[in-house]
């Protein structure tokens, strides 16, 4: 129903906005992520909004980025995953590492989440491994660099985790040197040199 709102930010507080649109008040629920981008009260701001509506209650969520709302949307689609859960989850860790979780399989990153148990996480991943590695776990890949496809990107970070790394440090690792290699060996090796073990 709305794609996005823009206005004056009238007030920032814990887990919501308001932005004055137009002489209207709009209360957006927002990640801690979302929070944190978001600039003072007076500030303009545009956010890309969602709007739930139950039974007992109409609530409209905000979001800094266009990304962050696709992958709302995306974490919404599974099974026993509410609004709140999902905003949980984006609260709990930056949408990269979010998304590399999700695609890696990395459920004990996920569970980390407030309010996800193993079974969901279990269930996030299956249901959302392919939905996410095209989009979110493309990063700003230099021109004219061919980046490492998805599926090297995840070999790459699921080695690393292998070797003791959390799917943070990986996803990192692995954004940072993805346009300089295309085969998992050789991103293995230069993210391995950037974490100062090659």
């Amino acid at each position: 129903m709305y794609a996005f709102i823009e206005g004056k930010i009238e007030e920032k507080r814990q887990g919501e906005l308001v932005i004055n649109a137009g002489g209207v008040g709009y209360q957006l629920i927002c990640s801690s992520t979302t929070l944190s981008d978001a600039p003072g009260a007076g500030e303009r701001f545009r956010a890309y909004t969602y709007l739930s509506v139950r039974e007992d209650a109409m609530e409209l969520f905000g979001f800094a980025s266009r990304e962050e709302r696709t992958l709302f949307l995306k974490l919404l689609s599974v099974s026993g995953v509410g609004a709140r859960t999902a905003l949980g989850m984006l609260s709990a860790m930056p949408l990269r590492d979010l998304s590399l979780a999700i695609a890696t399989g990395d459920i004990a990153t996920l569970s980390r989440a407030p309010g996800i148990g193993k079974k969901t996480a279990q269930r996030i991943a299956l249901e959302l491994k392919d939905k996410v590695e095209a989009q979110e776990l493309r990063s700003g890949a230099g021109q004219g660099v061919s980046a490492a496809a998805p599926d090297a990107r995840r070999e790459a970070a699921a080695a690393l985790m292998a070797l003791g790394y959390t799917s943070a440090e990986a996803a990192r690792a692995i954004n940072q040197v993805q346009d300089q290699a295309d085969k998992t060996d050789q991103l293995i090796m230069l993210a391995l040199r950037l974490l100062g073990e090659g």
